[in-house]
């Protein structure tokens, strides 16, 4: 551990093309890959580091004094941090003026000029909001008026008293499980201002409610995978980036890109995927990218593009699988050792179960990958040390559980799973995964007075008196009292009348909007709290506006696997308009339904802060490590640094499973990797069979059914984190023709005679969206990118399968499950065609005050 001085001293998801950069003004825009920064707890400018405990370590500590920043290391302003990373704010005259990124980040993100605007933008929530019909004539009022914009503003007492008086009236009615606070969504950074811990909190002390289970990111593979390798895995530490720069020969990014994906974490990004690139790209790693897109990874790696059909991923595998077996090139001894199942899962494989053996030729029938590519896939992943780093939005689709599972069936037939270098990794391209862990303590949280809530996740929480899978709100809405089988189990769907959002936008992360739309009429009543008028306010009933975290304090550490720094989140500026923070809402809320005290325990903003940290500094102790005093940590303006022990900077994903399969069993029944499962089997699941399968989706392209021609790659976008920033000025940067982008292949453009940089229209049997046509040869023939999160705008709310003026992906996918078992959503599921839009264009509204706002 480095050491530095006694606590007089502190310490402690790029790519970017040149026309982001111009677009936006930003001088010194970042580059393809990013130059390391010094490694955390080195000491370097802009930071302060946790001192060792030890005689050793004080002696040694005063050698380290460059944690003494150097003028100008530190630029002026306030420290404060985000999704996209930390940054100091400069305020003139009380207004941001700008967000200036801290000086160690190794690839600020550009992103940072739509954070700083998400305080001033056109679509800022002002004031207490409530929908005229639902305020003169009650509950459930005109439910297909909702998202026209024909809002009243009221006072802030009478919003709280409306909001009180409504949870009472609706659980004394149709009981605490009508109320549903499931609110999902990425919220902002901060462990005290965790809107969606707050919201149970509150619910939980006044009462319960119905909660949601697991998430949109992984909501099949997090279900399938504790089956299948005992953990949820897709957000734990993967072997490291510098592990894999030195060992690692061939690596293979399949549906992964961490250029794009890892300019944002959950807590503060670290950007740690950026360092790791650039030494792998150094070492002359050779690279091959899977994915219907050549991503920004897979260009700055100079990779080699390998594009299947979409939605084919696993007959692809299993077309590798089978030249494994048929070659002698799969590890026996690894199998016999380290799995179960094999001996059940090759019949299938070799087509002795049913007739079909996955040969490459049946594979290339469905993927269009020819049948000598696969041959010379297999033989590379077997002759080399190959890492399988495998993105989440293959489990994003119709049986979806199944990718994954094949993923870790195929490198267990490599036998390279816990070699340095080799095996799989689910976290590459999220939120860094690979950057090495420091030693650090962990900041507890505010909790949701039900003992959840304290660590992790909000939305992997489990308070509530009943929980549905987070995806299966709309199916729940429309079907209250159907059993639904979920993971073994079954759940009776609840009645819900009241639905609370904080901190996130279904409007944009649910697929089928029409089919949303019609189950959103079910509610009585719809509250939102938001600091911009999203779709998913525009269709509230009750709207509260809340602080962005810049108008507020926190605290919070920095890289989801990184854990390298402890960040003060300071106010940046005071509230604007008449906004408050989620906190003071929900105590004010709790307050007349009698639990003030309780909701609050009588702390402040910054008592809950101090209390937090000193948590963290009692817990540093124990690691031999002494934080600063609270005071002086908030006053230093930086970052607080932890070391990066050695043993982290090599860490390998399951090696020490490998080493000793009995001492450090897997979390599975049988304390290996489970190929084929016993207890899969016994559910019985027609879509979730016993051991990895392809198994048909409902639509895809060269599909027995499907009526389009076109793949919808609903793609994680390069500018703005899901639906956040969309309402900014970051859409300079990337609309066509003032319309979210249409990705399309010039070989599909010619055939339907398209011009770049026209408006189009993109339908399906599921709704219809304008776009703004981008031709390029970066996605492949067959396929159109249309990023999920733009802002749903229905030209005509009150009209069923209305046109989307600006160009929401997911009102063309598909709502269905992944499968009776993940029950998770397929948002990269979904045929459409493409037209050029003929008539008057519609203009897009979603950006700006609703209607009745402006004239308020």
């Amino acid at each position: 551990m480095s050491a530095t001085q006694p606590d007089t001293s502190l310490s402690r998801h790029g790519f970017v093309r040149g026309q982001v950069a111009a677009a936006l003004g930003i001088a010194g825009a970042p580059v393809l890959v990013r130059g390391a920064a010094p490694a955390a707890g080195d000491g370097g400018p802009g930071e302060k580091t946790a001192q060792g405990g030890g005689a050793a370590s004080r002696a040694s500590g005063s050698t380290v004094a460059a944690g003494a920043d150097k003028a100008g290391d530190v630029p002026g302003g306030i420290l404060s941090g985000c999704h996209w990373g930390a940054f100091y704010g400069i305020v003139k005259d009380g207004r941001a003026v700008e967000f200036r990124p801290w000086p160690k980040d190794p690839a600020p993100s550009p992103q940072l000029p739509g954070v700083l605007d998400s305080l001033y933008s056109p679509s800022r929530i002002r004031y207490p909001m409530v929908r005229r019909a639902w305020l003169e004539k009650g509950p459930g009022a005109d439910p297909a008026g909702r998202g026209t914009g024909d809002f009243v503003r009221v006072s802030w007492e009478k919003a709280i008293q409306l909001v009180a008086d409504e949870l009472t009236r609706v659980r004394e009615k149709y009981g605490q499980t009508a109320v549903f606070a499931g609110s999902y969504g990425w919220k902002s950074p901060g462990r005290l201002h965790n809107c969606q811990t707050l919201l149970r909190r509150m619910l939980n002390l006044t009462g319960s409610y119905t909660n949601s289970t697991g998430d949109y990111s992984t909501g099949a593979a997090q279900v399938i995978l504790p089956y299948v390798s005992g953990s949820l895995e897709v957000y734990e530490q993967c072997t490291t980036w510098n592990n894999l720069a030195e060992h690692c020969e061939l690596m293979v990014f399949w549906g992964c890109n961490p250029l794009n994906t890892s300019q944002i974490s959950r807590q503060v990004a670290d950007h740690g995927a950026w360092p790791g690139v650039e030494a792998m790209k150094k070492a002359g790693t050779k690279v091959i990218c899977i994915d219907p897109i050549r991503t920004e990874t897979c260009q700055a790696l100079n990779g080699e593009w390998i594009a299947p059909r979409p939605q084919t991923d696993v007959a692809l595998m299993l077309g590798i699988a089978w030249v494994l077996v048929d070659e002698k090139l799969y590890d026996r001894k690894f199998l016999e050792k380290y799995t179960v199942g094999f001996d059940r899962f090759l019949p299938y494989l070799l087509g002795k179960s049913d007739g079909q053996p996955k040969t490459p030729a049946w594979a290339e029938g469905i993927s269009g990958v020819p049948a000598d590519t696969i041959r010379s896939l297999a033989r590379r992943f077997a002759k080399h040390r190959t890492m399988l780093a495998l993105g989440y939005s293959t489990q994003r689709q119709h049986h979806g559980e199944q990718s994954h599972w094949m993923l870790i069936t195929l490198a267990a037939m490599l036998g390279q799973i816990g070699l340095p270098g080799g095996g799989y990794g689910l976290s590459y391209h999220y939120a860094s995964g690979g950057a090495p862990t420091a030693n650090t303590p962990i900041l507890k949280a505010i909790d949701d007075a039900s003992g959840q809530g304290g660590e992790g996740a909000a939305w992997l929480a489990q308070s509530g008196a009943v929980s549905i899978p987070v995806s299966r709100l709309v199916e729940t809405l429309l079907n209250p009292g159907k059993v639904m089988s979920f993971n073994g189990h079954e759940i009776k769907l609840p009645l819900i009348k009241l639905a609370y959002w904080v901190g996130g936008n279904p409007f944009a992360h649910q697929q089928d909007r029409n089919q949303m739309v019609q189950a959103w009429r079910r509610l009585d009543t719809f509250i939102v709290h938001d600091f911009q008028w999203t779709a998913t306010a525009r269709h509230a009933d009750i709207v509260l506006p809340a602080t962005t975290s810049y108008e507020r304090n926190d605290i919070e550490q920095m890289g989801d696997y990184a854990q390298s720094h402890i960040v003060a989140m300071k106010k940046i500026v005071e509230p604007l308009f008449e906004a408050r923070n989620d906190f003071d809402i929900f105590a004010d809320i709790a307050r007349r339904l009698g639990k003030g005290d309780p909701f609050t325990r009588r702390l402040t903003e910054m008592e809950w802060i101090r209390n937090l940290y000193e948590a963290a500094k009692i817990e540093s102790r124990a690691k031999g490590m002494e934080m600063p005093v609270f005071d002086a940590f908030w006053a230093s303006n930086r970052p607080l640094s932890f070391p990066i022990p050695p043993t982290s900077k090599e860490f390998v994903r399951h090696a020490d499973f490998r080493a000793d399969p009995l001492l450090n069993a897997l979390g599975t029944a049988s304390g290996k990797f489970e190929l084929y499962s016993r207890t899969i089997e016994k559910y019985g699941y027609d879509d979730c069979p016993p051991h990895a399968t392809w198994l048909e989706p409902i639509e895809r392209v060269g599909g027995p059914d499907t009526k389009y021609p076109l793949h919808i790659v609903s793609n994680h976008p390069q500018m703005r984190l899901h639906s956040q920033l969309c309402g900014t000025v970051n859409r300079r940067t990337y609309e066509v023709a003032g319309r979210e982008p249409c990705w399309m292949n010039p070989k599909d453009a010619a055939a339907r005679g398209l011009k770049d940089g026209e408006v189009v229209r993109v339908f399906n049997q599921r709704g219809q969206i304008l776009a703004g046509l981008k031709i390029t040869d970066e996605i492949m023939p067959g396929a159109i990118r249309i990023n999920e999160g733009g802002w749903y705008d229905p030209v005509n709310p009150r009209q069923d399968g209305t046109l989307c003026a600006w160009g929401d992906v997911n009102v063309l996918t598909t709502g269905v499950a992944t499968s009776k078992l993940g029950q998770g959503n397929c948002g990269q599921t979904g045929v459409a065609e493409v037209e050029r839009f003929r008539g008057s264009l519609p203009p897009v509204t979603v950006f700006e005050q609703p209607e009745a706002h402006r004239k308020g």
